[in-house]
């Protein structure tokens, strides 16, 4: 993965800086034929490192950028071609500042890029853009600790909006992945999948080229839709697995800023020790506890 930075520090919502702590990932992809990175960006005057990064992503001459005011939208991050047509990930954001991104509540919780489409006939810069797609989305999952195959973590902006938490999207390639046969569902699987080797998804730097996959590697199939195996191992799942997977998932939320004072004084009180406070919690620890909620109040705790 080639990790390039180049903020775009004129645009609104770099300005608003607004924070979140990052609970997943959004994945869009522009919905246009222009594989180009310098389309959507470009370093101002005065920005850091302002002539290498006009040399690596090349100039942006119909001055059409996401780094100016009133664009009223922004990624963390664009996949696309660099100026010497090799593939980079740059980032736009910081990643614990809220992009503008699908117009609902996940842009308050999930960082968000936009893969640069060609055309759907070009399938070699489809493969490298999604390989390097995977690498970037592995990387992030790393840094945050996020489980891509846990529901609603790593998502589409069309899976976004069936969940409630992005605008309904006009454009119907959501992302580009299904007119080259590839899926949301394989895509997570391909992330998971080079999560444990570090060479496959830690950010290089620069610009240099991310070749297309060869024959039978990663974006040659890897992330086609639904696998027969998946399949019926998922459907072969014991109770006791299921109950691990949601336990696992509910580990990594937070307790909502709004409960945690009253969460604090029901420790206090004894009514719960405070460990895994979002996980499920079967009937009979639900009436102990309202127990020792009433035994607190009747001062017998």
């Amino acid at each position: 993965m080639e990790l390039i930075k180049c903020l775009l520090v004129e645009n609104d919502c770099c300005k608003a800086g607004a924070k979140m702590k990052p609970r997943g990932v959004m994945v869009h992809s522009t919905g246009v034929n222009n594989p180009n990175l310098r389309r959507y960006v470009q370093p101002v005057a005065g920005q850091e490192n302002y002539s290498g990064l006009i040399a690596a992503l090349g100039k942006n001459t119909n001055g059409n950028h996401w780094n100016r005011g009133a664009v009223e939208k922004c990624v963390h991050a664009f996949i696309g071609k660099l100026a010497d047509g090799s593939i980079a990930t740059v980032q736009t954001l910081p990643w614990e500042v809220q992009a503008w991104h699908c117009a609902g509540s996940a842009n308050g919780t999930h960082i968000s890029f936009e893969i640069c489409e060609s055309d759907l006939e070009d399938v070699e810069y489809f493969k490298a853009t999604y390989k390097e797609a995977v690498a970037f989305v592995a990387y992030l999952c790393k840094l945050y600790g996020l489980d891509p195959m846990a529901p609603g973590v790593v998502i589409g902006h069309g899976e976004g909006y069936k969940l409630g938490v992005a605008s309904n999207r006009s454009v119907s390639r959501d992302p580009w992945f299904g007119p080259f046969g590839y899926s949301m569902d394989g895509f997570r699987r391909d992330v998971k999948d080079i999560m444990g080797s570090p060479a496959d998804c830690c950010p290089l730097g620069g610009g240099g080229a991310n070749p297309a996959p060869e024959s039978g590697s990663l974006g040659d199939g890897g992330g086609k839709a639904d696998s027969a195996t998946t399949k019926k191992e998922d459907e072969n799942m014991t109770g006791e697995e299921i109950v691990r997977r949601i336990n696992e998932y509910t580990a990594t939320l937070p307790v909502p800023d709004w409960a945690q004072a009253e969460l604090k004084e029901a420790v206090e009180l004894g009514i719960t020790d405070g460990t895994n406070p979002m996980g499920l919690i079967p009937r009979y620890q639900a009436a102990l506890m309202a127990k020792r909620a009433v035994d607190a109040v009747m001062g017998r705790l």
